[in-house]
């Protein structure tokens, strides 16, 4: 019979660089379009793997020199070649021992029909017009997992009050891949380690079209537990993320937005934005910063909000990573001073 710790050191030596493994009943609560117990019903465990962001892959940003590389090796290559390469080594590897790995990989291209938002990495996002549930007791597909929640019912770390999550290796700098099989682990609990994410609120400042609400939050819910962060307006997200604020795109020409109604906001990041106006502003920012492969956004912004959280981080020392120096050595660049 495997072990959790059988699993754990093939996971690494596969190129995971977190795994943790959960409980699927832990799940219990969830909404049933996003519960991979309908996917799995067999599955007796959920093997959550991790992969840092290389901390360098965002220095280029830091200086305002170089953008393609955090997309590109931070999102794409992650999500796109090397989670799926270790997804499937590792079910192949628990099929060699007579259980089932059913893989759970990124899916940014997807949202259910009901799903109002988008994602500000990969727009647009296709949407099911229409899903039947093949049975009554079944929700209609796909059903598509919260991958926050899944790293979080896998002991891996906490939902900080920015809405992403943080580990005690890596801060915010990691993705994330699972696998439900029916191989019965030992789950690990619910991290319980020091606090990672202290309320500071900086990542919402740091944002640079206040798509973090200040006031607004929503709740998560997973078996026992109640994860409260701050609402984010996704549309919002996504124009910023792709460089609507001119103090922060270097790439967006000083009249690229003369035409567009209140575009001296819009670039001012002093709007809020719908949905229709943020599709008719996307050809524009893609025509600025041509799109990353497999359609994913450039990120302009570089993750801003991520950025100022690992930086606290550091701050604190509260990460186990450690580096020489530290990220940020100057003051953060700005178009506009």
């Amino acid at each position: 019979m495997l072990t959790s710790e059988q699993i754990k050191e093939v996971a690494k030596k596969c190129g995971a660089d977190l795994v943790g493994i959960g409980d699927p009943n832990r799940f219990k609560g969830v909404c049933k379009e996003q519960d991979p117990r309908y996917i799995a019903p067999g599955a007796k465990s959920i093997i959550g793997l991790g992969f840092r962001v290389l901390r360098g892959s965002l220095r280029g940003i830091e200086e305002g020199t170089h953008f393609y590389q955090y997309p590109e090796m931070g999102v794409v290559h992650i999500d796109e070649v090397h989670a799926p390469s270790v997804l499937r080594r590792m079910s192949c590897f628990l099929e060699d021992n007579g259980y089932e790995g059913v893989v759970q990989r990124s899916v940014p291209d997807r949202r259910p029909a009901s799903d109002p938002g988008t994602n500000p990495e990969r727009v647009p996002v296709a949407k099911l017009a229409y899903a039947e549930p093949v049975s009554p007791d079944k929700p209609a597909p796909d059903v598509l997992m919260d991958f926050r929640l899944g790293a979080y019912i896998c002991g891996l770390g906490e939902i900080g009050y920015g809405g992403f999550f943080l580990t005690p290796q890596y801060g915010p700098l990691q993705r994330f891949a699972f696998i439900l099989t029916d191989a019965p682990l030992e789950p690990d609990g619910i991290y319980d380690g020091p606090q990672l994410c202290d309320r500071c609120g900086k990542c919402i400042a740091a944002c640079p079209g206040k798509a973090i609400s200040e006031t607004k939050t929503v709740e998560l819910r997973a078996g026992d537990s109640r994860i409260e962060h701050a609402r984010l307006d996704e549309w919002q997200c996504t124009a910023y993320y792709m460089g609507a604020n001119a103090s922060t795109n270097p790439f967006l020409a000083p009249d690229a937005l003369k035409d567009i109604p209140d575009g001296e906001k819009i670039a001012a990041g002093k709007k809020h934005l719908t949905e229709d106006e943020v599709k008719a502003l996307r050809p524009i920012l893609n025509g600025a910063y041509c799109g990353m492969r497999f359609g994913y956004n450039a990120s302009i912004c570089g993750r801003a909000c991520y950025r100022q959280c690992l930086i606290h981080l550091e701050e604190r020392d509260i990460l186990a990573s450690k580096f020489k120096s530290p990220f940020r050595t100057k003051s953060p660049w700005s178009l506009s001073e």
